[in-house]
């Protein structure tokens, strides 16, 4: 009778690799502060939770609510980079420069970039964004 001999090596391989790139991610920067020299960062402000901050230079909350398809709608609800599309409630504000100006005065930072939305739909009371591929399921 033949026996098979299994090479772990590829195995070896892959738990190295793995450990190596969790220990690059919780590796501390050379730029960060000392633990003791630190100080504490401000609270953030709060952000208003009504409809009538649009405008007003408040970061509205967005509403992705919605019973059907027509509800939904792509506004620019803007991030820390710039333009940001989402699919929202047509009557929910939006106010991107209110996020930017916040973004600015709090020093916070976000990913660049966004996915292209062609349109939206209402998934399980709540606007989603299309995926022209995938069908909608209800």
């Amino acid at each position: 009778m033949r026996r098979t001999i299994v090479s772990l090596r590829p195995f070896h391989l892959l738990a190295l690799l793995l450990a190596l790139s969790l220990a690059a991610c919780a590796a501390p920067t050379a730029s960060a502060p000392d633990a003791g020299n630190a100080t504490p960062a401000p609270a953030p402000a709060p952000v208003a939770d009504d409809a009538t901050a649009a405008g007003t230079g408040r970061v509205p909350t967005f509403d992705t609510s919605c019973r059907v398809d027509s509800d939904c709608t792509v506004k620019d609800v803007g991030n820390c980079c710039g333009t940001f599309p989402a699919c929202v409630n047509v009557d929910s504000p939006a106010d991107p420069q209110a996020v930017m100006a916040e973004c600015a005065r709090s020093g916070m930072a976000s990913v660049c970039g966004f996915r292209e939305i062609q349109a939206c739909a209402c998934v399980q009371s709540r606007c989603e964004a299309v995926d022209s591929d995938v069908p909608v399921a209800r």
